[in-house]
């Protein structure tokens, strides 16, 4: 044990005859009670260590936490400013007159639109009603000849390339396929499967309501407009030859993609360019303000993460307390020696508080360097940017601190209140 480093304040004097001296008062300095609280710890160090594992985990999980929303709500913001910010529909609400008039985009809709700055593509698209047999089959006639019931999506090649897709195999339809109104269509792989079409180097057809389409493409993936992947998508020209144009309560949309920024204006002229004399038949709808987007996500996000890293220092704060008691009931004897020698309950309790506060610091100090190490490499393993508030990883220690002090209360109060001669009886 070491030597205690109590000291008496005042000279010394012998009690006068008949009179009570009165114990001497004694005092602690900071240097001593720092040197009783490092050889506290280290008396045993496994006890220590695992008493700071709880402040380990709960500040190496709440910087963790913290810096993985941080990193996650950036993935959202880079994602939404690439795809939705970028995005606009423009629906044909058609007038007074719009029963009489199935398609109010003009045929040069697409370029019209495309004459506008910032638009990068710009195509109008409808649900193709059929009749008679309405499903989609691989073949007229045999083991083919079951068909699945597919969407049909009639489709100028706009549409195609503002939706972003990804091709599996061959190729998408083009300006030149729509004007002469080629008899082919662009499938889904997922339909394709469904379908038994495995490869275009046979050049196979799927029959739709009857009609034979060559199909040319088979889609694997795109970046907005998820609902193609499912459906058979035609040229509207060729469409428009087979089937009509849309049919009553099935109004055309137009779908456009434009550069980064530039959606919300293309939103607002879109009407007018696109029929000066009537603009009223068309309405736009632009994509939603991103501030108040990321606002709400990453809200969403911070309240029920942080409410996960506060029930972690939770546990790690009753883990410190209770590893602390232990250690005051195992250190009894201790206690009643330094107290035998002149030590004061304040003295005790601040120096079982330094001990927990020093623990509550150190482990700290490790989780905030886990935490921030296992943010880095989730982000690497996702091929992100970390992203770590530097508030963060400053107030990590300090909490650290805050919750081996907070934990240490009690134990130190329990430690206090040993007497000497209490103590020695044990």
């Amino acid at each position: 044990m070491n030597r205690p480093h109590f000291r008496a304040l005042g000279p010394r004097s012998r009690p006068r005859q008949g009179t009570t001296r009165a114990a001497p008062r004694t005092r602690l300095r900071t240097r001593d009670l720092l040197t009783e609280a490092h050889a506290g710890m280290l008396q045993r160090p496994g006890r220590s260590a695992l008493t700071a594992l709880g402040t380990v985990l709960g500040v190496g999980t709440f910087v963790a936490i913290l810096g993985l929303t941080a990193t996650a709500s950036s993935q959202i913001d880079s994602r939404f400013n690439t795809l939705v910010a970028t995005e606009v529909t423009i629906e044909d609400i058609g007038d007074d007159s719009a029963e009489h008039l199935a398609n109010s985009f003009p045929d040069d809709a697409p370029s019209r639109m495309e004459r506008l700055h910032g638009v990068q593509h710009a195509g109008v698209y409808w649900h193709v009603s059929v009749s008679g047999r309405s499903t989609v089959t691989a073949a007229p006639v045999g083991d083919g000849a079951g068909g699945e019931e597919a969407p049909v999506v009639a489709a100028t090649p706009g549409v195609l390339a503002a939706a972003g897709p990804t091709l599996a195999q061959g190729r998408l339809f083009d300006a030149f396929h729509h004007r002469r109104a080629e008899d082919v269509v662009v499938i889904g792989s997922g339909l394709a499967n469904r379908l038994g079409i495995t490869t275009l180097e046979t050049q196979p057809a799927v029959f739709v309501g009857g009609t034979p389409l060559t199909v040319i493409g088979i889609v694997d993936d795109v970046d907005r407009q998820e609902d193609l992947l499912l459906s058979v998508i035609v040229p509207s020209t060729t469409a428009e030859k087979y089937w009509g144009g849309p049919a009553r309560g099935e109004r055309a949309k137009m779908l456009v993609s434009t550069r980064l920024g530039a959606a919300t204006q293309v939103a607002h002229e879109a009407a007018l360019a696109l029929d000066p004399a009537h603009p009223e038949r068309f309405k736009s709808i632009p994509p939603p303000d991103p501030r108040t987007l990321r606002g709400n996500v990453s809200g969403d996000l911070n309240q029920l993460l942080l409410l996960l890293a506060g029930i972690c220092l939770v546990i790690g704060t009753v883990g410190i307390a209770n590893t602390t008691l232990v250690a005051v009931l195992e250190r009894t004897g201790e206690i009643g020696l330094r107290r035998a020698l002149g030590a004061r309950a304040r003295h005790i309790t601040a120096q079982f508080l330094t001990e927990s506060g020093a623990l509550g610091a150190l482990g700290g100090l490790v989780g905030t360097s886990l935490g921030t190490l296992t943010v880095v490499g989730v982000a690497v393993a996702r091929d992100w940017t970390p992203l770590i508030h530097p508030a963060t990883v400053a107030a990590a220690p300090v909490i650290g601190l805050a919750t081996g002090l907070l934990a240490g209360l009690y134990p130190a109060w329990r430690a206090s209140r040993i007497q000497p001669v209490e103590a020695l009886r044990r």
